[in-house]
């Protein structure tokens, strides 16, 4: 059963047919799993095999065209007629000879669609080169064009329910965090503490449970934390060393992530407990600045100028759009809080700001997942931002 209703999902399929006119497109085709969720609800981990959704702006369901076996998940998850519903054969799954695109171009031609401007994501992770050369060897009277984020920029404002599945991944999210700073000690196991953040990320709350991240827990520690992206190990944590906690929750693919760090031990560095402060404040005055009508390097400015007071720079973002995603990443890939970044935020856009410093051999992360509301901001966590010390 699909989790919004019938009206959300035709106002989202409206929003794509106009984007989809604009740019003169008579046909999408759709493989970034989470743009594939949005327009028909379909939920699996079976994006590790070409599949699509079809939207062609003259009518009003889209087409799920993927593996047979997972042609039921699409009957249990999506809002489609089960006539819109096709699965392939599974002699084309992973086969030298055949390829998934072929039914895909079939059911296209099909409808008498093989002339039209036909849009592809051409930049997506589960949109292979062979699969486009394969769309084009089938297709060879269709204009192809690249819809690479048409979707993507249309999910960029969320809906009142999307909004409440990501206050409750923010409430599982404050959970998760604290398992790690209870968790993370001198003498446990990486691989220990990571499995209990996994426990809560899944259980979730009394209320409520959660679901699969789309990036693991990244738990880099001592000289590591210079670098974001790092996991975890099998080795023990040691004492007088720093542990960056990029984190997160999921309910119903919608996410909140949430990064802090810890320090384990008596002494800490003055320079990790002086940039703490930096980035907290900045941080702040950030989250501050936040409202409708302001730019998305506006609130990337206001960062810039706390950390330069105390001589310090980042190069890279500040943050990024996120929300209902699938591994391997839960970021929407459109606007950015960088310089250049000249996109108008508005309410109920979702933004993951990660302050991360990494410098030569240390590093500092505090991050807070928030909307724009029509006045300002609203965090999904509510977590206190320092720099956390476990004495030993």
């Amino acid at each position: 059963m699909a989790l919004f209703t019938i009206e959300e999902y035709q106002e989202r399929i409206r929003k794509t047919k106009t984007s989809m006119s604009e740019k003169g497109i008579d046909v999408i085709v759709v493989s970034d799993p989470a743009n594939m969720n949005y327009l028909s609800g379909y939920d699996g981990w079976s994006f590790y095999v070409p599949q699509v959704v079809i939207l062609a702006i003259d009518e009003d369901q889209p087409i799920w065209i993927g593996r047979g076996m997972d042609a039921n998940g699409a009957k249990h998850t999506t809002y489609l007629s089960h006539d819109r519903i096709i699965g392939y054969a599974d002699d084309y799954v992973q086969s030298l000879i055949k390829h998934p695109m072929r039914v895909v171009a079939a059911e296209i031609k099909k409808r008498g669609w093989q002339t039209k401007a036909i849009g592809t994501e051409m930049d997506a992770y589960y949109f292979s080169a062979k699969s486009f050369i394969e769309l084009q060897k089938q297709l060879p009277k269709a204009q192809f064009r690249d819809a690479n984020l048409l979707v993507s920029w249309i999910r960029i404002i969320k809906s009142a329910t999307e909004i409440e599945f990501m206050k409750k991944a923010g409430k599982i999210a404050e959970r998760v965090m604290q398992t790690a700073l209870d968790t993370v000690a001198p003498g446990v196991r990486e691989c220990d503490a990571v499995a209990e953040i996994y426990r809560t990320q899944i259980r979730g709350t009394e209320a409520y449970g959660g679901d699969y991240t789309a990036f693991v827990p990244m738990m880099p520690s001592g000289e590591k934390t210079s670098t974001p992206h790092l996991t975890w190990t099998d080795h023990p944590y040691r004492t007088e060393i720093a542990v960056n906690m990029e984190l997160a929750a999921c309910h119903n693919r919608y996410h909140s992530p949430l990064a802090r760090t810890m320090y384990l031990g008596k002494n800490p560095p003055a320079k990790l407990v002086d940039t703490s402060k930096v980035v907290v404040e900045g941080c702040n005055k950030a989250l501050e600045a936040i409202r409708p009508g302001v730019a998305c390097e506006d609130i990337e400015i206001v960062w810039r100028k706390v950390i330069a007071r105390a001589g310090l720079e980042k190069e890279s973002r500040i943050g990024y759009s996120m929300g209902l995603n699938y591994p391997p990443d839960w970021g929407e890939h459109t606007a950015s809080l960088r310089p250049g970044d000249k996109t108008i935020l508005a309410p109920n856009m979702t933004f993951h700001m990660i302050l991360g410093m990494w410098l030569d051999d240390w590093g500092f992360e505090c991050s807070e997942s928030f909307r724009v509301t029509e006045k300002g901001h609203e965090t999904f966590a509510n977590f206190p931002r320092r720099l956390f010390i476990k004495e030993t």
